[in-house]
C-alpha cells in the first residue's frame, strides 16, 4: 500500500498528466470541431445508442450522443450477457424475433471474436416440464430458422455418460445440446461507442439532456455535463434511446413545436435480476434450466472461477428505474429453481455477487412479464423537425436495430439508403479485426485461441493470465494499450492483482472510464476477482488521476 501511495505521489509530481485532448478520433485521425451543431442528437448511452451512433456516423452523419452517466451504466450491463435467438421465444410465436436473431448470432460471433464466442447449452430433461417431442420440434427449428456456419446443430445426450450430467442430480438421465453465444455486453456497447467517436461522432457520457425543444426544422438540446456546465446542441433530428427513460423523456424533457403529445407508447418496465456464485462445475457447457412456473434459468460458466445464474421477470413500477435492486425473494428463486438440477444445493449465503437491470419493453397488453414482447419498434415522427423513438429490443438485434434505425432516419432527413448505405453487416467492432495478428480470419473462435498465443508470444513478460485478460478485452487493440512497453515496468505501477497504470490510463483516456465502478464492472471484470480493499486502491488512483473522461489523449505511462 505505501509503494502504491508513493507511486501514486510520484506521478502526481511528473508531467504525465493528459495532453491536449483530441477528441473524436480512435487515437490519430484529424479531430472534428466541437459539435454545436450536428445532423443527429441522440440521447442514451445503452447499446442501442452507441449501435445508432456507430452506424449513422458510418454514413457520414455529423452525430453528438449524450449518456446521463457512465455508457452501458444500466440495462445494457445487466444482461445474461448471450447472443441467442431465444429458444424459449418460440412458445409465445416469436418467430419473425427468433428468427432475426440467430441471424445475428454468426454476423456478431465474427465482428468480435475477443468478446463473443460460442457458448453450447444443456438442457437436462424433464417430462413433467415439457414432452422430448416437443423440445425436438422447437430445437430443429432453432437450427434451422436461420443459415449457421459456425455453430454446431443441436443433438440428444446420455446425461449418464456426458460430463455436463456430473453435476446434475440423478434424476436427470437424457438432455439436449444446442449451440448459442456468449458476449461481454458492457464492453460490446463500448466498443460500439469506440467505432462510433472513430467515425467522427462526438460521445458525451455523465452528460444529461435536460431540455430538447423541437423546431419546425430542427431541435435546440440543452445538455448538462458532469461539471454541471450547460452547452448547447441543435440537431436536424433527434433520436431517443433512451431504454428504460426513453418514455419520461418524451413526456418531460422533450418539448414539441405545436403542444402535440410527443409520448404515444407505453414501456413495461420489467426487472431482470442475476446471483452469481462459486463455480458449480468444471465443463465450458452452460444448463438451461425449466422450471414448474414454465419460466427458464441459466446457469453459465463465468470469469473462470464462477457461475453466473438467472433471471427473473419482476415487473416494476416507479420513476427511477436506474435505482432497481434485487430483492431477496429473487435471489431464494434463483437459488431453489437452480436446487432442483444441480446436486449440490445453492443456498443464498453462496451469493457471492449480484447483478439487476430493467427490460424497457414494449407494453402489447401480455399479462405475464414474461411473454411480454423482446422485439423492437421504431417509431418515427415528423409533424416536425425529425424524432425517432425506440421502443424495446434486445442485446442480440442492436446491430440489425441500428440499421433499421439509421436507414429510418436517412428518409428523415432526405437521403436514402441507397445514398448512404448500410455498412456494418461483416464490420469488424473496434479491435476485432486480428488479421494483423494470424492472418485471415477463419473460426471466430479458432482465431480468438490463435490471437492469444500471439500476444503471450509479443509479450513474453506477461503473466499468461493477464495477457489472456487484455486479449479478451482489448482484441487487437492490445498493441494500442501496451503501447512501447518491454517489460512489465513499462507497465506502471500495479494498482491492484494484475491491473497496471497504463491500462487505467488507456480505460480513462480511450474508453470514458472515470469511477472504480466504470472500470471494476463493466470494462473489466475485476470487481469479482478483488476484495474490498483491493477495489478501494483502485478508487484511490482514479480519484487521484481524475481526467475529464469526454477526452481522447494520448496515454502515457513511466
Amino acid at each position: 500500500m505505501k509503494k502504491l501511495e508513493n507511486t501514486i505521489s510520484a506521478f502526481a509530481d511528473k508531467s504525465h498528466e493528459p495532453t491536449d485532448p483530441q477528441p473524436v478520433t480512435d487515437f490519430s485521425s484529424p479531430a472534428a470541431a466541437p459539435a454545436t451543431e450536428c445532423d443527429v442528437l441522440i440521447v442514451g448511452g445503452g447499446i442501442n445508442g452507441c449501435g445508432i451512433a456507430r452506424d449513422l456516423a458510418g454514413r457520414g452523419w455529423r452525430v453528438v450522443l449524450c449518456e446521463k452517466d457512465d455508457l452501458a451504466s444500466h440495462t445494457s450491463s445487466s444482461s445474461t450477457k448471450l447472443i441467442h435467438g431465444g429458444l424459449r421465444y418460440l412458445e409465445y410465436y416469436e418467430f419473425s424475433l427468433v428468427r432475426k436473431a440467430l441471424q445475428e448470432r454468426e454476423v456478431l460471433l465474427k465482428s468480435a471474436p475477443h468478446i463473443m464466442w460460442p457458448l453450447r447449452f444443456v438442457m437436462p430433461h424433464d417430462p413433467s416440464m415439457r414432452p422430448a417431442w416437443m423440445i425436438r420440434i422447437g430445437l430443429f427449428m432453432y437450427d434451422h430458422l436461420a443459415k449457421r456456419e459456425v455453430l454446431p446443430p443441436s443433438r440428444g445426450i446420455d446425461l449418464r455418460q456426458h460430463a455436463a450430467g456430473a453435476p446434475l442430480k440423478a434424476q436427470y438421465k437424457r438432455g439436449f445440446v444446442y449451440s448459442d453465444g456468449w458476449v461481454d455486453d458492457a464492453r460490446l456497447v463500448v466498443l460500439n461507442a469506440i467505432d462510433a467517436r472513430s467515425k467522427g461522432a462526438e460521445v458525451l457520457t455523465r452528460t444529461r439532456c435536460i431540455h430538447a425543444q423541437r423546431g419546425a426544422d430542427g431541435w435546440v438540446a440543452t445538455l448538462e455535463g458532469p461539471d454541471g456546465a450547460h452547452r448547447t446542441v441543435r440537431a436536424r433530428a433527434v433520436v431517443n434511446a433512451a431504454g428504460p427513460w426513453a418514455e419520461s423523456f418524451l413526456r418531460g424533457v422533450a418539448q414539441s413545436a405545436r403542444g402535440e403529445a410527443l409520448a404515444t407508447k407505453s414501456l413495461r418496465l420489467v426487472k431482470g435480476s442475476h446471483i452469481i456464485v462459486p463455480r458449480l462445475f468444471d465443463h465450458d457447457h452452460a444448463y438451461i434450466f425449466q422450471n414448474p412456473d414454465k419460466r427458464i434459468i441459466f446457469a453459465i460458466p463465468y470469469q473462470g472461477a464462477f457461475t453466473l445464474i438467472g433471471t427473473t421477470d419482476i415487473e416494476i413500477s416507479g420513476d427511477d428505474p436506474g435505482g432497481a435492486r434485487i430483492a431477496q425473494e429473487e435471489i431464494d428463486y434463483l437459488c431453489t429453481q437452480a436446487s432442483r438440477y444441480f446436486d449440490k444445493a445453492i443456498v443464498p449465503a453462496d451469493v457471492v455477487w449480484t447483478y439487476s437491470g430493467v427490460r424497457p419493453l414494449l407494453d402489447d397488453a401480455s399479462g405475464d412479464p414474461s411473454a411480454v414482447t423482446r422485439d423492437y419498434l421504431l417509431e418515427s415522427n415528423t409533424t416536425a423537425a425529425p424524432l425517432l423513438s425506440v421502443w424495446g429490443g434486445k442485446i442480440t438485434t442492436f446491430r440489425k436495430l441500428a440499421e433499421d434505425a439509421a436507414d429510418e432516419v436517412g428518409k428523415m432527413l432526405g437521403q436514402s439508403g441507397a445514398q448512404r448505405p448500410a455498412w456494418t453487416d461483416g464490420a469488424f467492432l473496434a479491435g476485432g479485426d486480428l488479421s494483423a495478428w494470424i492472418g485471415a480470419p477463419k473460426r471466430p473462435d479458432d482465431d480468438f485461441g490463435r490471437f492469444v498465443t500471439a500476444v503471450q508470444a509479443k509479450y513474453p513478460w506477461l503473466d499468461a493470465k493477464v495477457a489472456l485478460r487484455l486479449a479478451r478485452g482489448y482484441g487487437a487493440r492490445v498493441a494500442e494499450l501496451v503501447g512501447e512497453s518491454q517489460a512489465l515496468a513499462d507497465m506502471g505501477a500495479e494498482v491492484a492483482p494484475g491491473l497496471y497504470e497504463r491500462e487505467l490510463r488507456f480505460l480513462q483516456a480511450r474508453e470514458w472510464a472515470v469511477s472504480s465502478d466504470d472500470v471494476l464492472w463493466r470494462r473489466t471484470k475485476l470487481g469479482l476477482h478483488y476484495t474490498p480493499a483491493e477495489r478501494e486502491q483502485v478508487a484511490i488512483w482514479l480519484q487521484a488521476h481524475a481526467t475529464n473522461n469526454n477526452d481522447t489523449v494520448e496515454v502515457e505511462v513511466s
